[in-house]
């Protein structure tokens, strides 16, 4: 993929020449941007540098592309070993805003330098040996994730993570999910872009669920939920029981999270809060199970959720609905009082065994 944009590869060239600014001994004879090149079949490499080593001229070719995710460094690799070829004793950097992890384990396992506009690099020639590692993605992570992780975005990964092995059809998956056919595509895009899905003539499946659900988890939060707090004088159970009666015989979805979840999954700690999740018939439900509103010591939270797909994948355990594990484990992960644990303990015995 070319890049268009003049300002990208600006910055491609300061960051290149920072990175190389490390190094006492080196100096950049030259570094130019769109060196033709017609042997290949493309139009020019981006960045090509002539640095001196103490005992040698180096050739850097640069490749620079908008996204860092593994899907464009592994492509960018293969077309930087081919101008290698072209260009012998030369050395390739892939270059981007941001070079995911796995990406740069792609570029680091063919013998490719990387680096990017939050200070990532890892360059290794001659007597060279640059790397950092750590620095945050701020350029337009924000935007990409917010694109995987929307609310209607999310009913799809829920599906996949839901049944992990199935391959679907593109019209199946938007069925199940209950979202539009472009929504489907940009999220398989997004996907294929982290390598986690693989597509056939069969369809889409899943191909990296664990590093999905970890990605997820970290931009993932139990309070984007709209939380009320109340109090019962009767013990949790009696309380689970009646929510459970009062939604069936009044026709209202709801389905526990949080540890009262857990404790039906994977016990592993106790708890002393009853977390469910609800429609948003708040009033009604308190005039069913008689609820004191309170704002604090509460033992009871109705969760009212951000969008319906949390419901997805739920379950009736011992008569009462309990979420998915994929959703309980996103809810518990980032709760105080030991829900990391819990999560782990989800996520071990009712998510893994489904990979």
């Amino acid at each position: 993929m070319k890049i268009d944009c003049i300002e990208t590869e600006e910055k491609a060239e300061r960051a290149l020449r920072q990175c190389l600014g490390r190094v006492p001994f080196l100096k950049v004879d030259s570094l130019l941007r769109g060196v033709r090149n017609g042997q290949l079949n493309r139009a020019d490499i981006d960045l090509f540098a002539t640095v001196s080593l103490p005992d040698r001229k180096q050739t850097l070719i640069a490749e620079v592309k908008t996204n860092g995710q593994p899907r464009f460094a592994r492509d960018t690799v293969n077309l930087l070993l081919r101008q290698r070829e072209l260009y012998p004793g030369s050395y390739g950097v892939f270059i981007a805003p941001y070079v995911s992890s796995q990406a740069a384990e792609i570029c680091r396992a063919d013998g490719i330098g990387y680096l990017d506009f939050t200070g990532n690099c890892f360059l290794c020639f001659g007597q060279v040996y640059i790397e950092q590692r750590g620095n945050p993605n701020t350029f337009n992570v924000k935007r990409d994730l917010r694109s995987l992780y929307s609310p209607r975005a999310e009913r799809i990964l829920r599906v996949l993570l839901n049944d992990p092995r199935r391959t679907w059809k593109m019209q199946e998956l938007a069925s199940e999910a209950d979202v539009s056919l472009g929504q489907i595509a940009n999220i398989k895009n997004l996907l294929a872009d982290r390598e986690w899905i693989e597509s056939s003539g069969k369809g889409v499946a899943l191909k990296e669920p664990e590093k999905l659900m970890t990605e997820w988890a970290e931009n993932y939060s139990y309070r984007k939920n709209d939380i009320r707090e109340f109090y019962s004088l009767k013990s949790l159970g009696e309380i689970e029981a009646e929510i459970a009666r009062a939604c069936a015989e009044n026709n209202i979805n709801y389905a526990l999270t949080g540890f009262s979840g857990a404790a039906r999954i994977a016990p592993f700690v106790k708890y002393q809060r009853v977390m469910v999740y609800t429609e948003s018939r708040i009033e009604e439900l308190l005039a069913l199970l008689n609820l004191k509103k309170v704002t604090t010591g509460a033992n009871v939270q109705l969760f009212i959720p951000y969008d319906e797909g949390v419901f997805y994948g739920a379950r009736e355990i011992d008569a009462v609905r309990t979420v998915s594990p994929v959703q309980l484990y996103l809810d518990l992960i980032n709760m105080k009082g030991r829900g990391e644990e819990a999560a782990q303990e989800i996520l071990e015995k009712a998510i893994k065994p489904a990979w």
